[in-house]
C-alpha cells in the first residue's frame, strides 16, 4: 500500500497527461475538420460564382449580337434573329440550372447582386426577343448590366475574401460605349455631307 501512495501523483500525472493529450488532440482535428470543410465549400462556392457568370454572360452576349443593328459603332457581330433565338433559349436553360446552385451556396449579397445582374440582362433579352421596342436609351440599359456585373463580382468577391482592390469595369466600359456613340455619329454626318 505505501508503494501506492507513493506512486500515486506519478500515475495522476500519467492521467493527466493523457487526458489532456486526447483533448488537445481532439480540439485540433475538430479544428482542422472545419478548416477544410470550409475549404471545400469556398471551393464549390467558387464554381457556382464563376458558373453563374459564365451563363449570364453567354445570354448577354447573344443578346447584344441580336442587337448590334440598334447600336451605332457596335462591335457586336451581329447574328440571324432565328439563330439568336435558339441560342438565347439554350442559354437560359444553362442559366436557370447554375441559378439553384448559385441559390445553394452563395451567401445572400451575393444572390440579391446576381438577381440584378440577371434583371439587368433580361431587359437587354426582351428587346433581342422583339418583345419590347428599341429604347431611346438602350446605352443606359447596357450600362445598368455593366454596373450591375461589377455589384455581382463586388458581392462574390467579398463573399470568398478575395482581396486585391476594385476590379470593376463599368466605367471604362462606358466611356468605351460613349467613344464609339459618337464616332459612329460622327461618321454619319460625314456620310450625309458628302
Amino acid at each position: 500500500m505505501g508503494t501506492l501512495l507513493t506512486q500515486l501523483p506519478a500515475l495522476l500525472g500519467v492521467l493527466v497527461g493523457t487526458l489532456g493529450t486526447i483533448l488537445a488532440t481532439s480540439l485540433a482535428d475538430r479544428a482542422r475538420w472545419r478548416r477544410s470543410q470550409n475549404v471545400r465549400w469556398d471551393e464549390r462556392r467558387l464554381d457556382a460564382y464563376v458558373d453563374y457568370a459564365h451563363a449570364l454572360k453567354e445570354s448577354y452576349a447573344v443578346a447584344l449580337r441580336m442587337t448590334a443593328h440598334l447600336r451605332p459603332g457596335s462591335h457586336s457581330h451581329p447574328i440571324d434573329r432565328d439563330e439568336g433565338l435558339v441560342r438565347l433559349a439554350e442559354s437560359d436553360a444553362r442559366r436557370t440550372v447554375v441559378w439553384e446552385n448559385l441559390l445553394l451556396l452563395g451567401d445572400e449579397p451575393t444572390v440579391v447582386a446576381a438577381a440584378t445582374w440577371r434583371d439587368a440582362v433580361w431587359q437587354v433579352e426582351r428587346l433581342a426577343r422583339g418583345i419590347v421596342g428599341a429604347p431611346t436609351g438602350i446605352s443606359e440599359q447596357l450600362a445598368r448590366v455593366n454596373e450591375a456585373r461589377d455589384g455581382y463580382y463586388r458581392a462574390a468577391r467579398q463573399s470568398l475574401g478575395v482581396r486585391g482592390g476594385s476590379v470593376e469595369q463599368s466605367a471604362a466600359l462606358r466611356q468605351a460605349l460613349t467613344d464609339r456613340t459618337m464616332v459612329a455619329a460622327d461618321s454619319a454626318v460625314r456620310a450625309n455631307d458628302g
